[in-house]
């Protein structure tokens, strides 16, 4: 199970530097660069809800599921 994040590919969309959607957020860049590489374990709903409000896009857009598991039935 993994989740993958894709706010790098959303923030170039948008034409969005690291510094301006952490203004525009209230987050650090620090975090926020945690977060853009993966390096995260959790995130706070109030910080997705900032970042999808400032960059116009839903949850899904940034937070895609994939699963290794390869399930069969026999």
């Amino acid at each position: 199970m993994a989740i993958i994040l894709r706010l790098d590919r959303v923030m170039a969309d948008r034409k969005m530097s690291l510094n301006e959607l952490s203004e525009r957020v209230g987050v650090s860049n620090v975090n926020l660069s945690k977060l853009k590489t993966g390096k995260v374990s959790a995130i706070r709903f109030s910080t997705l809800e900032a970042i999808c409000r400032t960059l116009d896009c839903q949850p899904g857009d940034i937070l895609e599921y994939t699963s290794d598991e390869n399930i069969s039935e026999e």
